[in-house]
């Protein structure tokens, strides 16, 4: 009996983890398109992954968190757009990833830049809501920034 119950247990505990696992996107054509379904706003997550310490940190802080992946599942889409320096990448993700740091101006890592996107005779367009990067104080101190920017008062 103690088998099954411990048995059962492992069970539903993969389910849990499962729930609490995000999906990030690498492609920002396929993450619009599910932003623009579900009217939640661009997470865009500018990353050094196997080099930057803050990336990491924030990483480690916030965004592997419960409080982070509850948050983001209600409030936005996540994309990563990594730079990584050993991992390997296709040409087409590298060419999307160099353009959108050009666009947005972004010099250092790590930076989220949240903002909405729509599409229109074939050109993207993004309206910035504002960007952050690692804040100190764990993930409560990082959503109240967030939050802030979300909802236009930062």
């Amino acid at each position: 009996m103690k088998k099954i119950i411990i048995a059962l247990l492992l069970f539903a505990g993969s389910f849990a983890a499962e729930a609490q696992e995000l999906i990030w996107e690498t492609n920002v054509s396929k993450a619009m398109e599910v932003s623009n379904k579900t009217k939640k706003p661009l997470l865009l997550f500018f990353t050094g992954s196997d080099w930057c310490g803050w990336c990491i940190r924030l990483q480690n802080e916030v965004l592997k968190t419960p409080e982070f992946a509850k948050w983001a599942k209600e409030n936005v889409v996540l994309v990563e757009l990594d730079y990584p320096r050993r991992t390997n990448q296709t040409p087409e993700i590298k060419k999307q990833n160099n353009e959108l740091q050009q666009v947005f101006g972004i010099q250092g890592f790590p930076t989220i830049v949240l903002v909405n996107s729509t599409k229109k005779d074939g050109k993207i367009n993004f309206e910035g809501l504002g960007s952050t990067g690692y804040v100190a104080g764990g993930p409560t101190a990082w959503l109240d920034v967030a939050n802030k920017i979300i909802n236009h008062k930062l």
